[in-house]
């Protein structure tokens, strides 16, 4: 419990719960268009036990990662450089982000509509198969995210199972927020290339002070929201959805 006593834990709990409710919000809505091709009377259990299973899997993917990081023995040198367990998975998990990021903002801007495919048969167990799946893909940018702003595991897990319960709860206001407001979601996702060069540099043992980082992304939300104001009555940027509902 010390390390939620402490500002920077605090900050980092506050910060990281925010990324992964935004970097959620496709999980979200995935989750709604495939629950929603069960009857009406499953659609809310779909939601609810596909965000529970989310949960679950971050949490797993979290506890196991965390762990490895922790390997700092040396596996192999490279240019007289030891590299241990430790250094290979945030370098690795650094590049994925970096790379996700740029697919993702590519995909948002210039990519085409409803390109992922979203048909399952129309079972509650066919439904929440699939949604496990996918939570898998959805799961790996944001527990990495995670590890490279937290440094204590229970922070990490309270910001997933905080960021889930809100989720849970209030899943079309937040969706319907990012949808007005896209330049939201972009925003995120540039704070994954913040994150995944944090790591990379962490896995090349030059270690960036999470204080910078954490007072960019402060300082670039701070601005959004006087942009979101000063452009109150302009028409947002549609940003492409590779997943959409059949028939739309």
């Amino acid at each position: 419990m010390d390390a939620f006593l402490t500002s920077d834990g605090l900050l980092a709990l506050v910060t990281l719960t925010f990324l992964e409710i935004i970097l959620g919000v496709d999980n979200v809505i995935f989750i709604s268009i495939l629950s929603g091709k069960l009857p009406p009377a499953d659609q809310l259990r779909a939601r609810r036990t596909g965000l529970l299973a989310a949960m679950g899997m971050r949490i797993l993917l979290l506890m196991s990662i965390a762990w490895i990081v922790r390997l700092t023995a040396p596996l192999f040198s490279v240019l007289g450089r030891d590299i241990s367990g430790r250094d290979l998975i945030l370098l690795g998990g650094g590049l994925f982000l970096m790379a996700k990021a740029t697919i993702e903002i590519h995909e948002r801007l210039e990519g085409e509509e409803g390109h992922e495919s979203a048909h399952v048969a129309p079972s509650f167990a066919a439904v929440i198969g699939q949604i496990m799946l996918l939570d898998i893909v959805f799961s790996l940018d944001s527990v990495i995210t995670a590890v490279g702003m937290a440094e204590h595991v229970s922070i990490m897990v309270a910001a997933v199972v905080l960021s889930v319960a809100i989720m849970m709860f209030a899943a079309e206001p937040i969706s319907g927020f990012v949808a007005r407001h896209p330049t939201v979601k972009v925003l995120a996702l540039s704070f994954l290339l913040l994150i995944g060069m944090s790591l990379v540099g962490d896995g090349l043992g030059m270690h960036i002070p999470k204080g910078y980082i954490y007072f960019a992304m402060g300082f670039s939300i701070s601005v959004e929201m006087v942009n979101l104001r000063v452009r109150s009555g302009a028409k947002p940027v549609r940003l492409h959805q590779p997943y959409v509902a059949e028939g739309k």
